[in-house]
């Protein structure tokens, strides 16, 4: 019995000793770079604008790779199930980690036990549009609108869970208007449909939606944080234009597999820090309505778990729930 505790422990002993070597020697290939959401949309644009950083500062590439789908979770359930060696990274956001454990029965993946916070990445700005068809020009004829009619209106998101969708279920909550949800696999494929006219509305990040709102394709009525958008001082937020309290706010984070040597997670904390305090990382994401915002694993570990916190109770007292 000695004997096998004697060999335990020294393994043990041996495998914290070989730390520090695991990240001397690691990176030895390329890197995958999982973002959950289809080419085109804010997750997408932060997700290519920081590997291309990173890549430089680990002296591999890193390969950004779309897996689109369920607002999120399929790539993040792809990370969460990859081998724990640093050579996969997720980018998380809001939906799929702190809003979708009070919000679905059940998940593929648990984010506090499965998944290692590397740094939070970005807060993503969302703006409600709508298609110009709808008659109105501001919040307050919104929602008057969209009370007047229900199950007319129809609002694309970029997934059931994501920010978008939230958005929309804490409007119809607030409001008592009853939008349909139509959920998309991104949010690019939802401004597309919206563009079409297919559905009527979407509470998009700033960077999906800039391209249609400056051809005119599509109106904006309100931001749906707290604050009005430097670049677009223009645009209300929900809040001031009408709908008094309404606060969504989205953000992005790095994360890989649980169980990621130490060392390892410390070098890609190091890197996508310098990455997003880089001016050209910066300017490249705000250009898009995206804030570059960075963190220690710890303190971001802290910040998902109080807005896990804070919308499970935002979802159960507006008693929001997945159709």
């Amino acid at each position: 019995m000695r004997t096998h505790l004697s060999a335990v422990l020294l393994a043990v002993i041996g495998s914290i000793a070989a730390l520090p070597s695991v990240a001397q020697n690691w990176p030895t290939k390329p890197l995958r770079w999982i973002s959950p959401f289809a080419p085109g949309g804010g997750a997408d644009i932060t997700s290519r604008a920081i590997a291309a950083r990173l890549s430089g500062e680990l002296g591999q590439q890193v390969v950004v790779d779309n897996r689109g789908g369920a607002g999120g979770m399929i790539g993040v359930d792809l990370a969460a199930k990859s081998p724990a060696d640093g050579y996969t990274l997720v980018l998380g956001t809001i939906g799929p980690i702190a809003i979708n454990p009070s919000l679905l029965p059940k998940m593929p993946y648990n984010p506090k036990r499965d998944l290692q916070p590397v740094s939070q990445a970005a807060i993503a700005l969302n703006v409600l549009v709508v298609h110009p068809s709808l008659p109105v020009k501001n919040v307050r004829e919104f929602i008057t609108l969209a009370k007047s009619r229900p199950g007319d209106v129809s609002f694309g998101s970029s997934g059931s869970g994501a920010t978008d969708h939230l958005a929309g279920e804490l409007f119809n909550a607030m409001t008592g208007a009853k939008m349909v949800h139509v959920p998309y696999k991104g949010g690019a494929p939802a401004m597309l449909d919206l563009v079409s006219g297919n559905i009527q509305v979407v509470f998009s990040t700033v960077s999906t939606a800039t391209a249609a709102m400056s051809a005119k394709r599509i109106r904006p009525l309100g931001m749906t944080g707290n604050k009005r958008f430097e670049l677009m001082p223009d645009i209300p937020t929900i809040a001031e234009a009408g709908l008094k309290g309404f606060e969504v706010s989205n953000w992005y984070g790095v994360f890989v597999p649980a169980g990621t040597p130490a060392p390892v997670v410390q070098r890609l904390n190091a890197g996508v820090v310098k990455a997003l305090a880089s001016d050209d990382v910066k300017q490249r994401l705000l250009k898009s309505g995206i804030v570059a915002t960075s963190s220690s694993p710890a303190e971001f570990t802290r910040y998902i778990d109080s807005e896990t916190a804070k919308w499970a109770k935002v979802i159960r007292d507006a008693k929001i729930k997945v159709n």
